[in-house]
């Protein structure tokens, strides 16, 4: 890999990574680091070219991310590991699963998209208009082609086909926010194309694990802990 990423890590035991969404860093999980710490190893990436991790000379994409984030675990000599995503975290997280089925233990996407249609169109409408004038001071400006990196991502990726996901085995947490950004039949139909996921609504719009943590905390490791229910009290 060209770069090296940031992350922040607490805890140990089974590996969990938190991967944190579009223009985020892995500051955002933490309350996510401090509570499951006290069961898990928490890992928290900054993304390529987000938070402490430099841009780098490699495609600024969602496939190009689950690419550093195999080579992230490779370098850690992490074989598997529970992978949570939220919003561009998810995309990544899903993109890294199909391709790495056997690296990933158990799969949690947090408002997650398959394509920008999944997205409500009164957010989706302006970050389109966004990219399109940003995109037109990209040679003069590095701070707007930066810019426009990050947005075009939300445009023009992931273009996951929900019939990809069916081939999906890993147990999969689909959840979101019940006035979450992402369309709820958008979020359903993630859930439905997945043979072994389950859906959970929590309350609150796309930001829950943040806003929320504590109704999305014990979603998370209620789920994570299904067959280890009597170890762990929320």
């Amino acid at each position: 890999m060209d770069i090296k990423l940031h992350y922040r890590e607490k805890g140990s035991g089974e590996p969990l990574i938190l991967l944190h969404g579009n223009g985020e860093s892995s500051a955002y999980f933490i309350h996510q680091l401090n509570y499951f710490s006290k069961w898990y190893r928490v890992i928290a990436v900054d993304t390529r070219g987000h938070g402490f991790s430099p841009r780098g000379l490699e495609p600024f994409t969602i496939r190009q991310f689950a690419e550093d984030l195999r080579c992230f675990m490779d370098e850690r000599r992490i074989e598997q590991a529970h992978i949570l995503g939220f919003s561009d975290g998810g995309n990544i997280a899903l993109i890294f699963a199909l391709k790495y089925p056997e690296r990933v233990k158990r799969l949690i996407l947090n408002g997650a998209n398959l394509n920008s249609e999944g997205v409500k169109p009164s957010v989706q409408l302006p970050i389109v208009a966004g990219y399109k004038l940003t995109s037109l001071f990209t040679k003069k400006s590095p701070k707007a082609q930066m810019k426009a990196d990050l947005l075009r991502l939300m445009v023009e990726e992931p273009n996951i086909k929900p019939e990809e996901l069916r081939e999906l085995s890993i147990k999969t947490l689909v959840i979101a926010g019940t006035k979450d950004m992402i369309k709820e039949e958008h979020t359903r139909l993630i859930a439905d194309s997945l043979p072994d996921a389950e859906l959970v609504f929590i309350k609150g719009d796309h930001f829950i694990a943040n806003k929320n943590s504590l109704d999305f905390n014990r979603a998370v490791l209620s789920f994570l802990s299904l067959r280890e229910n009597s170890k762990r009290s929320v």
